[in-house]
């Protein structure tokens, strides 16, 4: 019997505004997000690592995360993992992994609580999606309310 599962959940922030770019009839958005884990060690000091991942989306999911998302924003990502292998300039063979983001789900708001809106996008009010489940003891959204992904 086999078994081949994918998929991914990250949680951080962006590292810089996802750049856009048309592809074939739709478009393609990539960004960087840094995702923060904290522990304790034996000696009760606290410790953080911090890893930087590769983040694509596409089609309607790339234009509202281009639209609505810019650098230091939180996000929920869900996706799988992709591998890019190619060989670069001095004939050495690369490997690079990234996750391809199904769905991104915008976890906050500006600080005056209004939705956070590119400067490039045009000036509307939008309903920032949140995670449907509970998040940090907050009760669910209605996931009615949200737009689609």
């Amino acid at each position: 019997m086999s078994f081949n599962y994918n998929k991914i959940q990250l949680a951080g922030h962006l590292t810089r505004d996802p750049e856009v770019k048309p592809v074939g009839t739709g478009s393609v958005a990539k960004f960087g997000l840094a995702v923060n884990r904290k522990w304790k060690d034996g000696n009760g000091e606290t410790k953080e690592e911090v890893i930087f991942v590769d983040v694509e989306c596409w089609g309607r999911t790339a234009e509202l995360v281009s639209e609505y998302l810019t650098k230091g924003r939180g996000a929920f990502i869900e996706g799988r993992l992709k591998m890019d292998q190619w060989t670069d300039a001095d004939g050495q063979k690369r490997t690079k992994f990234m996750v391809v983001a199904d769905s991104v789900q915008f976890l906050d708001a500006k600080p005056n609580g209004q939705p956070a809106v590119r400067q490039d996008a045009p000036d509307r009010p939008v309903p920032v999606p949140v995670p449907s489940r509970a998040v940090g003891g907050k009760a669910p959204i209605d996931d009615d309310s949200m737009p689609p992904f």
